[in-house]
């Protein structure tokens, strides 16, 4: 079959290269996919990019958590599922419900353990998430990250409610999700963005307040002004926003950690946490197959379709990789594995 591994980290991403693997087998737990279409996130740029880090991935590894497809074949002490159904991979195969623990986070697609850029890939049946049928298997291959990571902070994490206002910042896949998801639970919404035509696709999608954060640096004191701060900060920067994202925090509000986009290294003031009382909090390990359910058990009711940026076929791997790490998608980047 064919197959995509990271065999090196470089900054140009030559060091993700299509080889060929021998078609897996499924044990007695697993099932066996036939993968449709996978999608990137910023965390597989990590894992292939020489100048990121992120923890426990080893290169020669096959890339990407994300991934949707068909069950072929499945082990022989498998019932939940069965060959035919259409099902998503799993970020964390070993979180099936409950709590997120060290053992249950052990193992991570795509970077402790092999992914899904393949034409098929093997996982415990219980970790595979069943898609709605509403969905296309593109659609499918955008939720198990960025889709749940939205989902987990805000819904299960922090108990997102009409009533409530919600700053996103930047137009990406977890942003994006999270904009479709506060808009799904009657939620007030602010998105920042350095492009315009951004901004404008963002109140298509239903943003209520849009912010250029390049000619408005202060954004923090604009989403004050505007809305009277926000409930829940999707903070995907890191330490390069974070500072403006305290200062956009109501009192008492949520300031979920999610992404380092603006780069690691940084100082910041932890007044505005004190003094406003505000709850900050990283969310990794992304979810549990339990969060997945319901997540799209809620998509299904509003019929919610994923944003995809674009789709490019199975050869035009690394430039996927490039036009993500460029900032110049909105929503999510998926590959055509056919």
């Amino acid at each position: 079959m064919r197959a995509y591994e990271v065999q090196r980290t470089d900054s140009e991403y030559d060091g993700v290269v299509q080889s060929e693997r021998s078609e897996p087998n499924p044990d007695a737990d697993e099932a066996l996919v036939r993968i449709h279409a996978c999608s990137l996130n910023y965390r597989d740029l990590a894992i292939a990019n020489a100048d990121l880090v992120y923890p426990g991935a080893e290169p020669p590894v096959i890339p990407l958590s994300d991934g949707a497809g068909e069950v072929v074949e499945v082990g022989d002490d498998v019932e939940r599922i069965s060959a035919g159904t259409r099902v998503a991979t799993p970020f964390a195969p070993d979180w099936i419900e409950g709590a997120g623990t060290p053992e249950k986070l052990a193992r991570t697609t795509g970077g402790s353990t092999d992914g899904a850029l393949a034409e098929y890939v093997t996982f415990p049946a219980e970790s595979l998430a069943v898609l709605p049928d509403y969905l296309s298997y593109e659609e499918g291959a955008t939720l198990s990250c960025a889709g749940l990571t939205a989902w987990r902070a805000f819904v299960e994490d922090g108990n997102l409610h009409a009533g409530e206002t919600v700053l996103a910042l930047g137009t990406g896949g977890v942003s994006t999700f999270a904009l479709q998801f506060a808009a799904m639970h009657g939620v007030r919404t602010v998105v920042t963005s350095s492009s315009d035509e951004k901004l404008e696709a963002a109140r298509e999608l239903g943003a209520n307040e849009t912010i250029n954060y390049e000619s408005t640096p202060e954004w923090g004191e604009v989403v004050q002004e505007r809305i009277g701060g926000a409930d829940h900060v999707v903070e995907v920067g890191g330490p390069g926003t974070l500072e403006q994202s305290l200062e956009a925090a109501a009192v008492g509000g949520h300031v979920h950690l999610i992404g380092v986009l603006a780069g690691q290294q940084g100082r910041v003031d932890p007044g505005p946490i004190m003094h406003k009382s505000l709850d900050v909090e990283g969310v990794m390990g992304v979810g549990s197959r339990a969060m997945f359910d319901r997540m799209t058990d809620a998509m299904a009711v509003e019929e919610m379709h994923p944003v995809i940026d674009r789709v490019v076929d199975f050869d035009d791997v690394r430039e996927a990789y490039r036009h993500v790490d460029r900032g110049e998608h909105r929503g999510k980047v998926v590959i055509s594995v056919e």
